[in-house]
């Protein structure tokens, strides 16, 4: 994966590519994915990094969707738990097979979820994670010693996967490379280009290191650019109205001490309806989510006081240890591309989470909805729809059974390193080579210089926060902890791109700015 190679590609003025991908989230790289594997030609932009913004913020779940269930919404859950059980055989390092525990405190819920999830588990099939069972309540509390016994009945349990989402994207993008397509971040869309009859056939796109622009010219053009399709849209017909509506979802990271089990909590319904999760995830305990509609989409979405309160409030009900706002290690926020609900005052939580593939008068491909569950299925149908417009020759869909870059079985999830899968020991080559880069960037975590040179030289980082938001996780997982690593990875990285002091003094300085966003004052 290198992005000196794609600029090169771009010289080349004449070349028509077989595909454009807009958006470097979970449904962009997938696009990109199924349509290099296919064998088209591809190349892939994103404005910012590899899933800076919905794509790295969720809830770091695999799964069918039990509130969709409840809902009714039976064809998305049997599409969801399909593509679950694809995406744990494809990507076994990345994906963990995870046990989630309701805890039932009347006496009618123990029975109700039961069933309700041995549905669930008929529902996967073959691609089952393990079965749903009622436990006790001593077996409840030995699995989570956290929660509150006063009332406990008993609960149950379930599977579902748990997974780390920029990581799996950073392993998509380097799929779609290996697959022969090319990918490129820090590269802005700004304009659509179009043939005499009105249908687009590329795209301007400026690269934001060199601020060159190049027209790039191909047979079918996707817009996958999630809470930001709009935008893409009304470069085709500045008439569009708005077809997105950002719904913001907030967690926030705790100490696993808060669960002092492995296993995750479920609470079914919250006081406003609301599904509410608090699931392990590299050593910390994230919980969320909330679900409230915002007018506009950002980069950098922030938590408003109330979803912060309703979370810790939430949680504070079933945990023996209440959290507090100075637990909290790290808060942030990601926005879900929703339909606009036609109707006035619609609630988030009754819009389908299905996606939906709009094709524009001008043949432009725009893919929104959906969930990272089902990246690869959305991928699938958007391309499958773009030669049914007879924009590509008809290939055959190879993603259902393809390795993802990293594939390597079995995992040991309980190393620091896990998530390279194939690649850890690549790293570890590094530190062997070169010694000093062995040293830890914060003597209460893992991580080394290894890693940060890794990330430059095979995972396209190019700014601090591409690395300890994206590639590290370190300002999801302790805000405080990644602002104090900040400038040791500015020096490695400087040192590997030939950056000056006063780039590295830039880069602490923005990211100290980026990562107070994920502090509770």
């Amino acid at each position: 994966m290198n992005r000196d190679n794609t600029v090169r590609a771009l010289e080349d003025r004449e070349r028509i590519w077989d595909v454009a991908v807009i958006g470097g989230g979970a449904t962009g790289l997938g696009v990109a994915v199924d349509a290099a594997t296919r064998g088209y030609s591809v190349l892939l932009f994103e404005q910012e990094d590899f899933a800076k913004g919905t794509s790295s913020r969720s809830t770091k779940l695999v799964h069918g969707g039990v509130r969709y269930l409840a809902q009714g919404d039976v064809g998305l859950v049997f599409e969801a738990l399909r593509e679950r059980g694809l995406l744990r055989r494809n990507a076994p390092h990345l994906v963990e097979n995870e046990d989630f525990i309701i805890p039932c405190y009347r006496w009618w819920e123990k029975p109700f979820y039961t069933i309700g999830l041995t549905v669930y588990d008929l529902m996967a099939g073959r691609l089952g994670l393990g079965k749903s069972l009622p436990k006790k309540r001593s077996t409840v509390l030995k699995l989570i010693p956290t929660l509150k016994p006063d009332g406990l009945r008993g609960g149950v349990s379930y599977h579902d996967g748990q997974f780390d989402d920029a990581r799996l994207a950073v392993n998509l993008a380097q799929t779609a490379t290996d697959a022969g397509g090319m990918v490129m971040n820090y590269a802005r869309v700004t304009g659509l280009l179009k043939g005499a009859d009105g249908t687009v056939n590329g795209v301007r796109v400026e690269d934001r290191f060199t601020d060159r622009t190049y027209d790039v010219r191909a047979g079918a053009v996707i817009n996958a650019t999630g809470v930001f399709v709009d935008s893409i849209l009304v470069m085709d017909n500045p008439e569009d109205k708005p077809m997105v509506r950002p719904s913001q979802g907030i967690h926030v990271v705790l100490d696993r001490s808060f669960l002092g089990g492995t296993s995750a909590v479920m609470i079914p319904k919250t006081d406003d309806g609301r599904v509410l999760f608090a699931v392990p995830w590299h050593g910390k305990v994230i919980v969320g989510t909330t679900d409230t509609l915002r007018e506009h989409p950002e980069l950098e979405p922030r938590p408003l006081e109330e979803e912060v309160n309703f979370i810790l409030d939430t949680a504070g009900r079933y945990l023996i240890r209440k959290p507090k706002r100075s637990d909290v290690l790290s808060v942030f926020a990601g926005l879900r591309p929703l339909a606009a609900p036609k109707e006035e005052g619609k609630s988030t939580k009754e819009i389908s989470r299905s996606h939906k593939i709009i094709v524009s008068p001008s043949k432009l491909v725009t893919i929104t909805g959906g969930k990272w569950t089902t990246y690869r299925k959305m991928a699938e149908d958007t391309i499958d729809r773009a030669i049914r417009l007879n924009l590509l020759p008809d290939r055959r869909c190879e993603t259902a059974h393809y390795p993802i870059h990293g594939y390597h079985e079995p995992t040991d999830f309980g190393s620091p390193l896990y998530f390279y899968g194939s690649d850890e020991q690549k790293v570890l080559a590094i530190k062997a080579e070169r010694p000093d880069l062995g040293e830890r960037l914060h003597p209460d975590y893992p991580y080394t210089g290894a890693e940060v040179v890794w990330a430059v030289h095979e995972e396209m980082a190019y700014t601090v926060e591409d690395v300890l938001a994206r590639r590290l996780r370190m300002l999801l997982l302790d805000a405080r902890a990644a602002i104090a690593m900040a400038p040791a990875a500015a020096r490695l990285m400087a040192q590997e791109l030939g950056r000056d002091e006063r780039w590295q003094q830039e880069q602490v300085r923005e990211f100290t700015r980026l990562a107070e966003g994920y502090l509770l004052k």
